[in-house]
């Protein structure tokens, strides 16, 4: 070979090598770059992913419900009480309505013997009866349903011993009157269970529901007429005030007028000599005499009765007593559809 090819030769072999060189320079330095990027992240990166890790090892340590969580809150009646943050097992009787408004059903139902609450049967219809026509079921009763949260809706359901004995088994929160104020009490029971949201909701509805009902009765009201709600009950008969049940929604809240013989305080007892004192436009009759006096019937067959401008114009309407004595906003709601196709024009 001659000094020209070997010289060639040579330049070649370099030109290799360079070409060699460059390539292990440049795969050492992606291998490096690979390197740095999978161990060296960003600190945010590193916060992040040690937060989510936290929060993964909080969660496995954490339990669903805290077990032995628990609330401290003072009843109507001024009693404290402790009670689950959020029970399970609750016994309110006449207070099913509010219970069911807000999805929960309650472990027993108030009964009057065998009957309950018939506008609620089908949402009650695999929940036991209890009856109270003889007064509270006692103690021993009421611990078979293992209740965790008592709900009294009065204050007369609590005396003759029974808030302390009832408070051996569970937690009791006595109202004053549960019925008095049915979206107030509704917001308490929330309060109890954890479940405002849900009060909140049905309040709105049922604010929508009585708004559009004023609007359709509103000449009958601005015009002043009167409404008489009439009890016939074994112990008497009783003009409804509008401090209970459905005196509440007729007369606080629908707006008609009282009749003379209403008193604010307390549910006016009358006879038949008194029902030509009864100064009303329309009458809504509530029987529940079929359980021991046949009142309604005699009140209803006589002169004095017939007498009256109410009954002479054909403004009589019998009430379904199932939900014109019941105490929550499904209860209320029913009365409501009854007033306005009675009165509205």
């Amino acid at each position: 070979m001659n000094a020209y090819n070997k010289a060639v030769q040579s330049a070649k072999e370099k030109k290799n090598n360079s070409r060699s060189i460059r390539s292990l320079v440049m795969l050492v330095l992606a291998v490096c770059l690979v390197g740095m990027l999978a161990g060296c992240g960003s600190p945010a990166a590193d916060s992040n992913q040690a937060a989510e890790a936290g929060k993964d090892q909080a969660a496995a340590a954490q339990p669903v419900s805290a077990v032995g969580s628990e609330q401290t809150v003072t009843d109507e009646q001024g009693h404290q009480l402790q009670i689950p943050a959020a029970p399970q097992r609750v016994f309110a009787p006449y207070l099913e309505d509010s219970l069911l408004t807000l999805g929960v059903t309650p472990v027993a139902q108030w009964s009057s013997g065998q009957e309950g609450q018939p506008y609620l049967e089908d949402q009650l219809k695999d929940v036991p009866k209890l009856d109270f026509s003889s007064g509270l079921p006692s103690p021993e009763l009421v611990m078979n349903y293992k209740p965790d949260l008592i709900i009294l809706h009065t204050s007369h359901y609590a005396e003759k011993g029974v808030y302390e004995s009832y408070s051996k088994i569970a937690p009791v929160y006595v109202f004053n009157n549960a019925s008095g104020d049915p979206e107030k009490s509704l917001q308490t029971i929330a309060g109890l269970l954890g479940k405002q949201q849900q009060a909140e909701q049905a309040i709105q509805q049922y604010k929508a529901k009585l708004a559009d009902a004023k609007a359709k009765i509103q000449s009958v009201t601005e015009a002043g007429k009167k409404a008489a709600i009439i009890r016939f009950a074994p112990r008497g008969v009783t003009l409804m005030s509008p401090d209970y049940f459905s005196g509440y929604v007729v007369y606080k809240q629908l707006g008609l007028g009282q009749p003379g013989l209403v008193q604010q305080k307390s549910t006016a007892m009358i006879a038949t000599e008194s029902l030509a004192d009864i100064d009303a436009d329309y009458i809504f009759t509530v029987d529940v005499s079929s359980r021991g006096t046949n009142s309604m019937q005699e009140m209803t067959s006589s002169e004095v009765w017939k007498s009256m401008p109410a009954v002479r114009a054909g403004h009589v309407y019998e009430a379904d007593s199932s939900y014109w004595l019941g105490s929550g906003l499904i209860a209320f709601g029913k009365v409501i559809d009854d007033v306005v196709a009675a009165v509205g024009q």
